[in-house]
């Protein structure tokens, strides 16, 4: 017999964890509904040419592939089989893939429903997305995105709005985070030290992996990319980057020659206006070694990790959230000139690290109640008395036979339930009920009529 597993990088949830990560989830969605934001949800399955080109270099190489139905390998050259061509081949056997986030979705949906929404759009998206990495500590292949984008407006308004959402909603699950922020066009001034585009987008590569391999690690990066030019400009980037205050930073980036320009200009002037809308940036951090490595932001970008101190020292799980302006995203799917922003919440990393913080609510206190029948002529009454409980939103469970009462009562403890409701023949014959607290221990008898009263 097969032993029963799962896919590496994929995960079961348990009752326990589905409560923690609904908690989470709907703390999430109660904050981007106060700020006006509307719900949609996509399929998990994209054309690749939806999906391809839109990652960058590294993120291209993540995508889950799906192959396509029925006999696949037809439109295959035997040549290319042998040679083992596989640029060649697959696309001839799988032109769908799983989406890799909800950003690029959402830019499809935005040009193919542009006439039914209203601009700007202000989505909230939360689905699984796929990534065909390497599973560890914090990473998984299936994970949830929980996105909040505004589409339609160019405005730096919308930007100092989602650093205000990530502030509300670590708050409300009182996680200390610090939400890192650069400036697309910050980096695009250091183009004429790199040379040619195709130098910078390897550069920004390099860049991306800092927090994995350190600052020395990214100079052994450039080198190996043929980019000793720019190790001057990146150890510039790391010293400029321990500077003492933003007004610091900024000031060497102005006095730095070789990246003067109108592009470090529209970059700075931006990020000034967003930290001026912002009522509370004790935890906002400019940082310039930020560099997502998503190709196509075009403005600000954000990445946002967790500080606190209930995590052990040791403890690390990388960054929880991120995003970043794109202009040009929908420009690929036929529609100009609509610019977005937006931001993302790693459920997945939320939720380890609010069960190693012990940031979680109590949840063993239910509010629920057990109908407990001691022979099978009052299963019936018990479950019209469930009924009548639930129409005032108690929730309540009959439990499905007439077993011994001390059976029926631990079931009801260990799903931390508050009431049991007891029935038996001489309680049928009363139109009464034995109503015991389980938390206090105390039992009464109430009439039928006044059990939703009492339990309410």
């Amino acid at each position: 017999m097969e032993k029963p597993g799962l896919p590496s990088g994929t995960r079961d949830f348990g009752p326990v964890a589905m409560q923690q990560r609904k908690y989470v989830l709907n703390t999430m969605e109660k904050v981007f509904q106060l700020h006006g934001f509307q719900c949609i949800e996509t399929p998990s399955l994209e054309n690749l040419s939806t999906l391809q080109g839109k990652y960058g270099e590294e993120g291209d190489k993540l995508l889950f592939k799906v192959l396509n139905s029925g006999e696949y390998l037809k439109k295959t050259d035997t040549e290319d089989l042998i040679n083992k061509n596989y640029s060649n081949i697959t696309p001839k056997i799988a032109d769908r893939g799983l989406r890799y986030d909800l950003t690029v979705p959402l830019a499809r949906f935005v040009v193919m429903n542009r006439n039914e929404i209203q601009f700007p759009f202000k989505r909230y998206q939360m689905q699984p997305v796929w990534r065909a990495d390497r599973p560890q500590k914090g990473r998984y292949r299936e994970f949830w995105q929980c996105d909040v984008d505004v589409v339609g407006s160019n405005s730096v308004v919308s930007e100092a709005e989602l650093v205000e959402i990530y502030q509300e909603v670590f708050k409300r699950l009182d996680l200390t985070v610090e939400i890192r922020i650069n400036h697309r066009s910050i980096l695009d001034s250091f183009l004429g030290i790199l040379g040619s585009i195709e130098n910078w987008n390897s550069f920004m590569v390099a860049m991306d992996k800092y927090d994995k391999i350190g600052r020395q690690g990214v100079v052994s990066e450039l080198e190996n990319r043929n980019l000793n030019h720019a190790i001057d400009a990146w150890n510039f980037i790391c010293d400029t980057s321990e500077l003492n205050s933003r007004e610091e930073i900024i000031q060497s980036l102005k006095n730095y020659s070789d990246i003067q320009g109108d592009s470090l200009d529209k970059g700075i002037n931006e990020l000034e206006l967003l930290y001026g809308l912002l009522d509370n940036t004790e935890n906002v951090k400019f940082e310039l070694q930020l560099a997502r490595g998503l190709s196509y932001y075009t403005g600000a970008v954000f990445e946002v990790v967790v500080t606190d101190t209930k995590l052990p020292r040791e403890y690390s799980i990388g960054s929880v959230g991120g995003g970043g302006r794109y202009d040009n995203l929908t420009s690929i799917f036929g529609l100009k000139d609509v610019s977005g922003v937006g931001v993302s919440f790693g459920l997945d990393r939320i939720c380890d690290i609010m069960d190693v913080a012990n940031a979680y609510p109590d949840f063993s206190e239910s509010e629920g109640v057990l109908v407990c029948c001691m022979d099978d002529v009052a299963l019936p009454s018990g479950a019209e008395i469930a009924r009548n409980l639930r129409l005032i939103d108690v929730s309540v469970e009959v439990y499905p036979a007439a077993v011994k009462l001390k059976k029926q009562l631990d079931y009801a403890n260990q799903k931390g339930l508050s009431y049991a409701v007891i029935l038996g023949s001489r309680e049928i014959e009363s139109k009464t009920a034995a109503v015991k607290n389980l938390k206090t221990g105390e039992q009464v008898s109430v009439n039928w009529s006044e059990i939703q009263n009492f339990i309410k």
